[in-house]
C-alpha cells in the first residue's frame, strides 16, 4: 500500500478572494441578526411615550364612505398632529346633489364647526336637515378614528 501525496497548489489571489467574501459573508450575517432582532423593550416605550404627550392625530389624510342611493361619497378630512385642518366631500355626482341638496352645505356648516371646535361633541344642526347631519356626523366618526392616536381610540368610541 502505497500512499500517494496530493499536491494542492493555491495562488496568492484565490485566498484573498476567498478571505474577502468569508469577511463579507460573515459581517452580511451579523447585519441580518441586527436588523431582525427585536427592539429593546425600553427604547419602543420611550418613543410611544413622546408620541402620546405630544400628540393627538396621526398627520395625514384619511377618509370613509357613505352609500347614497348606490352613489359612494367620501369625507375627506386632513388633520396633522394636533387639529383637524380640512373636511370636504369627494366623489359628489350631480344626481347625488340634486337628490340630496342638503349634503353639501350641511357639511360645511359642520366643518366649520369642527375646525373650530376640534371635536364632534360640540357639533350642532337644525331640525331641517337632522338626519343629514347625523350620517355626516357619524362618517366623521369613523373617519377621525382612523386618524387617532391608539392609545386615545377608546376615549372617542
Amino acid at each position: 500500500m502505497s500512499a500517494k501525496t496530493k499536491i494542492v497548489v493555491l495562488q496568492m489571489k484565490e485566498v484573498i478572494y476567498t478571505a474577502i467574501f468569508a469577511v463579507l459573508g460573515v459581517l452580511l450575517i451579523i447585519l441580518f441578526i441586527y436588523m431582525f432582532l427585536p427592539k429593546d423593550k425600553s427604547e419602543l416605550s420611550n418613543v410611544t411615550e413622546t408620541t402620546d404627550t405630544s400628540s393627538k392625530y396621526v398627520a395625514g389624510v384619511y377618509s370613509s364612505s357613505i352609500v347614497f342611493h348606490d352613489q359612494a361619497l367620501e369625507i375627506e378630512v386632513l388633520v396633522d398632529e394636533n387639529h383637524i385642518n380640512s373636511v370636504r366631500l369627494t366623489n359628489l355626482s350631480e344626481t347625488v346633489t340634486t337628490m340630496y341638496p342638503l349634503i353639501q352645505p350641511t357639511l360645511e356648516d359642520l366643518a366649520a364647526q369642527l375646525i373650530q371646535s376640534q371635536s364632534l361633541d360640540a357639533l350642532t344642526y337644525s331640525e331641517e336637515n337632522q338626519y343629514t347631519s347625523q350620517v355626516l356626523i357619524e362618517a366623521l366618526r369613523l373617519t377621525l378614528n382612523k386618524a387617532v392616536i391608539k392609545q386615545e381610540k377608546t376615549n372617542l368610541e
